[in-house]
């Protein structure tokens, strides 16, 4: 579904704890509206991903499909503006969904699982995968990130997203479906600055396990000149506590 006159932890497998996650084969972040006919099947295939538990999963609910008649319960416009930043970045004069951007540097239709499994596979391959080893872990009211070494420069960014939600849509394109939607983003924030070294930082855990957030991924991103977010070195999940799928 293409906007009119405009054209998105490792998720780690549920039961495993902080530091006992493997390392993430890339990162998925889903665009999608609930208010959009198209997303449906693409919201279906990023839950396939998460449950796979392979890759850092995140979806981003955008907020331009309110005037269908329905108004995304999970959007933001700082959602939004995470897409159409992304867009200047590729250098697309507008957006869509469902997209999902995968490792910050490609983007494609979000719909099917196997081909973003096998595109990550071929950045993996390109040495455009997650090459820098990032940890995070929680003690009481700390949350510790732990960065590796490696090259170049980027920022460390914390995005927090809620698990799990089953909303009801009683407008709009999509209505008297229930849809399930897996890690929502609800906010993203940097934190830090990498340039190649080892890198500790320490943080407030509050922000875990409010009415909001119950996990969060940290990523390794770098920015364009100007400033747009662009390719992700690194990345992992942390989830307050661990569910079973």
């Amino acid at each position: 579904m293409t906007a009119l006159g405009v054209l998105f932890l490792s998720a780690a497998p549920e039961g495993a704890t902080a530091g006992e996650f493997a390392e993430p084969k890339g990162v998925v972040e889903l665009f999608t509206s609930q208010g959009c006919r198209s997303c449906p099947p693409a919201d279906r295939a990023f839950e396939r991903l998460v449950r796979d538990g392979e890759v850092v999963a995140l979806s981003y609910h955008v907020d331009y499909w309110n005037y269908l008649g329905w108004a995304d319960t999970l959007a933001s416009p700082e959602n939004t503006e995470r897409q159409y930043a992304y867009a200047k970045a590729f250098g697309r004069s507008g957006v869509y969904t469902p997209q999902a951007v995968l490792n910050g540097r490609e983007h494609l239709k979000g719909t099917d699982a196997v081909d973003i499994d096998r595109r990550l596979e071929r950045l993996q391959d390109a040495g455009k995968g997650l090459v820098v080893p990032i940890r995070a872990s929680r003690h009481d009211d700390q949350l510790t990130i732990s960065v590796g070494a490696g090259r170049g420069k980027a920022n460390v960014v914390v995005v927090y997203f809620r698990q799990h939600q089953t909303v009801e849509v009683l407008k709009g394109e999509n209505v008297g479906q229930n849809l399930d939607y897996w890690h929502s983003v609800t906010d993203v924030q940097t934190v830090g600055m990498w340039d190649g070294k080892a890198l500790d930082l320490t943080l407030p855990a509050k922000r875990m396990g409010d009415d909001k957030s119950d996990g969060c991924a940290i990523l390794l991103q770098a920015a364009d000149s100007e400033g747009n977010p662009s390719h992700i070195v690194g990345a992992t999940v942390m989830m307050d506590k661990p569910k079973t799928l």
